[in-house]
C-alpha cells in the first residue's frame, strides 16, 4: 500500500470562489474515529465541468493510527500549525452552504458531523448527495461485480486521480457524477431526485365461483 504524494496535486491553496454547479466533498481521518480529520478536500463544478480542487490539512488534535498514515500518508508532524476543524470548517462553510454537497458514501458526512459534535459545535444543515447511489443507478451492472467504490470505479471508468488524498478523491466523487449525467443523459439536479420505487404487485383477479347449474 503506498500513499499518495500529496506534493504532485495542483490543488488551489485557497477556498474556490463563485457559484458552481455542485462541490464534491472527502476527508481522511487520523485513526478510527470519524471525527479525527486530518485533511479536507474540495472539487468544485463550474457550469462548463471545469473542476477546481482545494484540499487542507487540519489538525484533528487526535491520535494518528499506522493503519490510517499508510492510507494518506499524514503523520502528526504534518499537521502541526494546520487549524484545528472549527477554523477548517469556519473557511469552507460560506461555500458550502451555498451548495449542493456530493460525498462517495455517508462516511464524509458522518464524519464532519462527528467532529462538529466533538468540539462542541452543531452541525451545519448542508445539502448531501451520495455518488454511490448515483453510481448504482447509472452502472448497476457493477452490483456484485467490482461494487461502486471509487477503487472499481477508477479502473472501469478510467478515472484519473490518486486514492486517499481528499482532493483527489472529492475530484473523483465529481467525475462520477459527471460520468453519471453522460451515461443517463440526466443533469444532477435529476440525478439526487429519489428513484421512484414500483408501486406493488399487480393486482390478481379474483377467481369468480361458479354459478350453480
Amino acid at each position: 500500500m503506498i500513499a499518495p504524494n500529496r506534493q504532485s496535486f495542483a490543488h488551489l491553496r485557497r477556498v474556490p470562489q463563485g457559484d458552481f454547479r455542485f462541490v464534491a466533498l472527502d476527508v481522511e481521518t487520523a485513526c478510527g474515529d470519524a471525527a479525527s480529520i486530518c485533511q479536507i478536500g474540495l472539487a468544485c463544478v463550474r457550469p462548463d465541468n471545469e473542476i477546481l480542487t482545494f484540499s487542507m490539512l487540519v489538525d484533528p488534535r487526535s491520535r494518528f493510527d499506522r493503519f490510517n498514515i499508510a492510507l494518506h500518508g499524514i503523520r502528526p508532524d504534518d499537521v502541526l500549525g494546520a487549524p484545528t476543524f472549527p477554523d477548517a470548517l469556519s473557511a469552507i462553510l460560506p461555500l458550502l452552504s451555498r451548495h449542493h454537497i456530493v460525498q462517495h458514501s455517508s462516511f464524509d458526512k458522518r464524519a464532519i458531523n462527528a467532529a462538529c459534535d466533538t468540539c462542541g459545535l452543531e452541525a451545519p444543515p448542508l445539502r448531501w448527495s451520495d455518488s454511490v447511489k448515483i453510481a448504482r443507478r447509472a452502472w448497476p451492472e457493477f452490483k456484485g461485480n467490482g461494487g461502486h467504490g471509487l477503487a472499481h470505479l477508477k479502473k472501469v471508468l478510467q478515472l484519473n486521480f490518486e486514492h486517499h488524498d481528499a482532493g483527489e478523491d472529492a475530484r473523483a466523487a465529481a467525475m462520477v457524477v459527471l460520468h453519471a449525467e453522460t451515461r443517463l443523459v440526466m443533469p444532477f439536479e435529476q440525478l439526487i431526485l429519489p428513484v421512484a420505487k414500483p408501486t406493488g404487485k399487480a393486482r390478481s383477479e379474483t377467481p369468480t365461483a361458479p354459478s350453480p347449474d
